[in-house]
């Protein structure tokens, strides 16, 4: 299993987006391209670590231990339906909305509800820290 952190992941990525805007305007922009990773790219690359610790491709520390490897151990009966769900979570979409397609789509609601409460969305809001 590996194992990783993700405040040292972030920081390689914001690392390489600094680097490439200074690189676009041909002088080191600094904390601004920091600033710019953390509040544009922050929410999107937690939610992918998120999802690839629910899967069980890599344990990230920060995250919930018991939810390591969820969907390869759980919903295995209802894997169409899973993987919908997994696809407008990997798009940004929250519960709310999830639920409205559901009910849109006539699925059925029981289901969804397991599914979105043992995912547990919520839980996984981490606010960056910042450290220049």
């Amino acid at each position: 299993m590996v194992k990783q952190s993700v405040w040292s992941d972030s920081r390689r990525e914001i690392d390489r987006h600094k680097w490439i805007e200074s690189e676009k305007a041909g002088r080191d922009v600094g904390e601004d391209a920091i600033y710019h990773w953390i509040r544009v790219h922050w929410c999107g690359y937690l939610r992918a670590r998120w999802l690839e610790h629910l899967q069980g491709k890599t344990f990230w520390i920060e995250l919930d231990r018991g939810t390591f490897g969820l969907l390869t151990s759980h919903f295995q009966d209802q894997l169409p339906l899973l993987t919908h769900i997994i696809d407008r979570l990997k798009s940004g979409q929250e519960n709310l909305q999830i639920i409205c397609w559901a009910l849109e789509s006539q699925l059925p609601m029981d289901q969804v509800l397991i599914i979105l409460e043992a995912l547990d969305v919520n839980s996984t809001r981490l606010s960056y820290r910042f450290d220049a």
